[in-house]
Formats: C-alpha cells, sequence, structure tokens
C-alpha cells in the first residue's frame, strides 16, 4: 500500500479554485495547479483495502489502489499505464465524472475520502506534459470495416479501442467538429477544448477516421452504410429533451438548454463575437437542478446576466448522507459547484405553473408555486403562487432517450419500453451487425458510464468481426443483465 497511515495523518485537501471575482471574467477551467508533492500525500491516503470498494463504484473498473501506491512512489510511467488499462480518456472523467468511486472509498466510512478523482486527473496530465500518451497503432490491420456514428465519449471509446485492434473505423459527427456533448455541451471553463483536441490527434494518428458535418441518414443513408462497413456502431446518445409543455412555452425566450450552451462554447473558443442566444444585461431562470442546469448558470455568468435564479422541483438535499442511502452507494447530498460558488440563488420544492409573456410574444416573468410530494406525487401549495422575472429560461430537464432520426428508420432498429435503441447482453440492435452503445442504449448517465459502454460494445464488436477478442470489457453479459 502506500503510506501506511497516510488516511490518519493527511487530512484530504483538494485543489484551490481560482478567485470567483478572477475567473468569472474568463472561460479558463476554474482550478489551480497543484504540486506533484501534495498530490502525491493526498494518493498516499489510499488505504489499498483488502477489498477496494471504489472498484464497485466505478463502472469502468480502475485500478484505484494501484496506480495511487504509484503516484505516492512517484512512478508516474507505470501509474499512467495502469490508468489508460481500463480508461481510455481519464483527462475527460478527471473533469467531469461526479467521483461515485469516492462515495465507495473505504476511508469514506467515517473520514474523508481519497480524492481519487483528482489522483486520476493529475496522473494523465503529468502523463501529457511527459510525452507519455503516445499513438498506439495496431501491427496488423484485420480487413474489416467499422463505421461509428457519435463521437461523443462512448463513441470515441468503441473508435479507439476497435482501431487499435486492427479495424478500420470512421467516426461520423453531425455538428461541424467532433467531440459531441464534451464539445458543445460541455462549457469551457469546466473543460477546455484543447483537451479534447489532443485526444482526438492521438486517435487520429492511430488510424480512426474523423467526419465531421455528416448528415447520417440524410446525405448518407443507413443502406449506405449497411453496404459500406462491415459493422455500425450507434452511439447517437440519448438527446431527446425534455420539455415543459405548459401555458406560454411558445414564448421568445425559453430556450433548451442545449440550445444555449452551444453558444457559450463558441462565444468561449471566439469562433463568434456575440452569441445568438445572449443573456448580457438580462434575467435569466434556469429550471433544473442537476449538472446541466449548474452548467447552465456558470455560462449565463461569464455572459454577464444581470440576475440568476435556479428552480428545482425537489426539496434541497441533506448535507450528511442520508440513511436510506448508506455507504457505499451514491448519495443524493447538497452539493455546490464551482458554478454556484459564483452565484447560488436556488429555490427548491418550487414548481413552474406558466411563463408569462408581454405583448409582443416575449418573455417576462414565471409564476411558481411551492410544492409538497405527497402520495407519490408533488402537489402545489396554495397561496405560495408568485411571479419570477425572466427575460430567458433554460429548460436542464434531462432527456427522453435518442432522437427519432431518419438513420433509426432506415436501419430498422427496434426502440424499447423506455425510449432508449433495443439491443441485446452483447450490444447488439435486432438488425444484424448494428451494434448500440452509450446513451442512445442505456438512457441518460454518467461519462464513466459512456465510456466504459463503449469499451465493452467494441469488444463485442471484434468478437463479432473475428470471432474472438482480446479487448477488454468492463460490463460483461451478466453484469448487464443484473443492471436491466
Amino acid at each position: 500500500m502506500a503510506d501506511p497511515k497516510g488516511f490518519i495523518t493527511t487530512p484530504r485537501e483538494t485543489p484551490t479554485r481560482r478567485p470567483v471575482d478572477v475567473r468569472i471574467q474568463d472561460w479558463r477551467e476554474v482550478y489551480e495547479p497543484q504540486s506533484f508533492e501534495q498530490l502525491q500525500k493526498q494518493a498516499g491516503r489510499c488505504m489499498d483495502c483488502g477489498i477496494p470498494f471504489c472498484h464497485d463504484g466505478c463502472p469502468l473498473g480502475n485500478l484505484i489502489p494501484e496506480w495511487n501506491d504509484l503516484i505516492w512512489r512517484g512512478d508516474i510511467h507505470e501509474a499512467i499505464d495502469r490508468l489508460h488499462a481500463t480508461n481510455n480518456f481519464p483527462e475527460f472523467t478527471g473533469r467531469l465524472c461526479p467521483a461515485p468511486c469516492e462515495t465507495a472509498c473505504v476511508v469514506a466510512i467515517n473520514r474523508d475520502a481519497v480524492t481519487i478523482k483528482q489522483v486520476e486527473l493529475r496522473t494523465i496530465e503529468e502523463a501529457f506534459a511527459n510525452g507519455d500518451v503516445k499513438p498506439l497503432a495496431p501491427d496488423r490491420l484485420t480487413g474489416k470495416t467499422v463505421a461509428v456514428i457519435g463521437s461523443g465519449p462512448a463513441g470515441l471509446a468503441s473508435a479507439q479501442q476497435l482501431t487499435r485492434a486492427g479495424h478500420t473505423v470512421v467516426v461520423y459527427e453531425r455538428a461541424d467538429k467532433i467531440g459531441g456533448l464534451l464539445r458543445y455541451g460541455i462549457p469551457e471553463f469546466k473543460m477546455e477544448k484543447r483537451i479534447l483536441d489532443r485526444r482526438l490527434e492521438q486517435m487520429e494518428k492511430e488510424g480512426t477516421r474523423f467526419r465531421a458535418g455528416v448528415d447520417v441518414g440524410g446525405e448518407l443513408t443507413g443502406s449506405s452504410l449497411r453496404k459500406k462497413y462491415d459493422a455500425i456502431v450507434l452511439a447517437i446518445g440519448a438527446t431527446q429533451w425534455r420539455d415543459l409543455s405548459i401555458k406560454g412555452r411558445e414564448l421568445k425566450g425559453v430556450y433548451q438548454a442545449m440550445e444555449f450552451l452551444p453558444w457559450g462554447n463558441k462565444q468561449a473558443l471566439g469562433e463568434i463575437e456575440t452569441p445568438e442566444i445572449n443573456v448580457a444585461g438580462k434575467d435569466v431562470v434556469i429550471l433544473g437542478g442537476g449538472d446541466t442546469g449548474a452548467d447552465c448558470l456558470g455560462t449565463s455568468i461569464r455572459q454577464g446576466a444581470a440576475s440568476i435564479t435556479q428552480l428545482e422541483i425537489m426539496p434541497r438535499p441533506t448535507e450528511e448522507r442520508p440513511a436510506s442511502q448508506p455507504w457505499p452507494t451514491y448519495p443524493m447530498i447538497y452539493r455546490v459547484s464551482s458554478a454556484h460558488e459564483e452565484t447560488d440563488n436556488r429555490l427548491f420544492s418550487v414548481s413552474t405553473e406558466e411563463f408569462l409573456g408581454d405583448a409582443d410574444g416575449n418573455l417576462r416573468a414565471l409564476k411558481i408555486v411551492e410544492t409538497i410530494f405527497v402520495n407519490g406525487k408533488f402537489e402545489s401549495v396554495p397561496g405560495t403562487e408568485k411571479e419570477i422575472p425572466a427575460d430567458f429560461v433554460f429548460l436542464a430537464l434531462g432527456f427522453t432517450g435518442p432522437e427519432r432520426s431518419n438513420l433509426l428508420t432506415q436501419l430498422e432498429v427496434e426502440i424499447d419500453d423506455r425510449g432508449n435503441i433495443k439491443r441485446d447482453l452483447n450490444f447488439a440492435a435486432n438488425e444484424d451487425g448494428v451494434f448500440v452503445t452509450g446513451d442512445a442504449g442505456r438512457g441518460q448517465s454518467l461519462i464513466v458510464w459512456a465510456i466504459a459502454e463503449g469499451r465493452s460494445t467494441a469488444s463485442a464488436v471484434d468478437r463479432y468481426l473475428t470471432g474472438d477478442s482480446q479487448l477488454p470489457s468492463p460490463i460483461e453479459p451478466t453484469t448487464r443483465q443484473l443492471m436491466v
């Protein structure tokens, strides 16, 4: 193990965030650099447990005690090899994952958990800085071809694994650039896009081919894909957003979160001077208290909104782990993101009854009411109605499954009862040679699940194409059966 007394003698310490009044003036990531010596001390808090529950908390099965020990000993080269053994993109998860591994950490039973996420992030950053992240091109090509539709984390993980297995892989993306929600949904202050671009550069050198700006299902039909490729991987995500069909929904100023966030990223990167959706000097209300809502919050702050209010229909969570969510489960507790440090005007236990507009059809306010949860449903509290001024409302209410695109019709894939693309325990759709990975088959989930699904799907595709596979599969068929 690392430091035998580290979890007793060393307190948990995370990197310092840049001062609020400084960081809201730019779009850069919010954390200040952390010294490697400090990181080693944090890695030394790992107990190397007899039963490392962090493995169970991580869908990727990351070898957490192993690379914690290696970092503590200063062996960065071996540490990145152990990290890459289970995770294609630790620089993404180290920034964006909510770290269920930490809530499952054995130290967290009665102390602060090991800073697993930060050790992971700094390990890969040290590796990039030292030139240890190199292309891993296959020794030989199999002659088999695979089309991956969608370039989010699941699609990229599938593509990289299948390329390294020797298949010729082409990734298609309908947006202007590769990356999916990593590029257009994640704000720059959470992950700068240069982080994505350097990994794409590695994948290109390995042999993965990228085709952005392609309307698959339109200019490139499903039948064309079937003729051109030996296998197709659908990694199109769950981008069908949940709407709020109440009076006034048609007013100008009411947008989905994913209609707003891409403009913030384009603005942050200097691709445009004035975004089409610009909240500078305006009153903003965000519906939804999750990560997407926080992303809208941080973006609105940096655009210069006059006021921002975030509404959540659920009650305010407790700050301690609820008794109904014992260790090592992931608890629903009150959390403060970096955006909430910058402006936190959250209202809990409220519901929006109506969007109110002016004579010209522009949004001017929301009518809200307090709610209580009774007999399995939310009920309004009489006499608590009030209005909140709003020029813009962003709906961050989650997603209901993949879009019902022409491609799905052309490929004749089936949809399950939850609205996702139907697949079997080997990630295969009902049509031969078509596979489904990530949120498209699982439903909206975490980035670690997306990468785990991508890796597992790649193993299944490799087996389909060659009869066997040496690619690791973090989600085995028997495990998937238990999860369904």
